[in-house]
């Protein structure tokens, strides 16, 4: 089937499919049901925090899938080496702003065990060729929540606290500052959180800027691991589309390390988002990583692209007293050569075809376009 007749999501999913298969990823299944006390004990976790629950008829209190990671995590067989392991699931849950549920499709992989800086580069770099496979002018922003961690405990703020990485999330620069001052910190780490705040640029204008500021050793091995991360995907051909942003926040709960999201022209907000996730394996009594990354499909149908523009690569017209046996070695001839055939008796009022199409007594002639 061409392709222009395919939605975005439903052109893009082999090709994501293809690419994890490639790098040794296995296809992992699951259920849309858990017991809802699995979600409530992580609620947190959550986007939104909603969960759609449901009583069973054995009477247990159900949910639905909210969330694809926790599911997998919770799964996960602990066991030497790496579980690699990609999906293409629905979520159940309440966007943002929303006040309904919805089934959302999402795809994406989860890299858990024994990680080195190998295998998170190897995830960020399949963060950054599944966005190529959407868009070829797709950016990454990095961050690395090691870092500012390791800010927070020198400039004696408690860590993880939400108004200040909310602020920062923001880029409000002048509230980051207040409010680091009125958590105690000194006024030249105030500043320090202001400035990197509003940072945003390349990664080797970024990286040095981080460096000036690594006055610890955790600092340091943040930017060293950027620094490797960086280098990893400049061998892969992907590190022209790199940027880094240290205002990109994620839950000091359950997040650290290196943490990172996807953009693409015509899409509002990220269509990927991804990290590594240890923190969260912790919680399941784990003592290895975890790292990975959700595409976000119901971004990609908003997207306004030429794939829209037909219903049908070729609408094939026919009238009434067409014999049956024509029509159908015609659609076999034309599907077989990859294209999609739709069959209408009648005129072409309504449908959006590439190409036109009409069977007559001497046999097909080219009708036209609708476009």
């Amino acid at each position: 089937m061409a392709e222009s007749s395919l939605r975005h999501d439903e052109r893009i999913m082999p090709a994501l499919r293809e690419l994890y298969r490639r790098h040794g990823y296995r296809r992992y299944r699951m259920s849309r049901f858990e017991e809802y006390d699995f979600y409530a004990e992580n609620r947190s976790f959550l986007l939104g925090g909603s969960v759609l629950t449901f009583t069973d008829l054995d009477g247990r209190l159900m949910a639905l899938r909210p969330d694809v990671t926790l599911s997998i995590v919770k799964n996960a067989r602990e066991a030497p080496g790496l579980q690699k392991v990609y999906y293409n699931e629905n979520v159940y849950r309440a966007r943002p702003g929303d006040r309904s549920y919805r089934e959302l499709p999402q795809t994406g992989l989860e890299c858990i065990g024994e990680l080195d800086d190998y295998s998170v580069g190897e995830v960020v770099m399949l963060a950054c060729r599944s966005l190529a496979v959407i868009s070829g002018e797709y950016v990454l922003d990095l961050s690395h929540l090691g870092y500012i961690s390791a800010l927070m405990d020198a400039a004696g703020l408690p860590e993880g606290d939400r108004g200040l990485l909310h602020l920062i999330r923001d880029k409000n620069g002048a509230a980051v500052r207040e409010r680091c001052i009125r958590l105690g910190a000194s006024e030249a780490y105030a500043d320090i959180f202001a400035e990197l705040s509003a940072a945003y640029g390349s990664f080797d204008e970024m990286i040095l800027l981080l460096d000036r500021f690594a006055e610890n050793d955790r600092m340091k091995d943040a930017v060293a691991d950027l620094r490797g991360l960086y280098r990893h995907l400049e061998i892969c051909g992907c590190a022209e589309h790199v940027n880094i942003d240290l205002a990109l926040m994620s839950d000091m709960r359950y997040y650290n390390g290196v943490v990172f999201q996807g953009f693409v022209p015509g899409a509002s907000s990220a269509v990927l988002s991804g990290g590594r996730y240890d923190l969260l394996l912790q919680r399941f009594g784990r003592q290895d990583g975890a790292v990975g990354f959700a595409v976000y499909l119901d971004q990609l149908e908003r997207l306004a692209s030429r794939d829209t523009a037909f219903d049908t690569d070729i609408l094939l017209l026919y009238e009434d007293g067409t014999a049956p046996e024509a029509l159908a070695r015609t659609v076999r001839e034309l599907t077989e050569a990859g294209s999609s055939v739709l069959v209408h008796r009648g005129s072409a009022d309504g449908i959006r075809a590439e190409r036109i199409l009409q069977m007559t007594e001497e046999g097909v002639r080219e009708y036209g376009s609708n476009a």
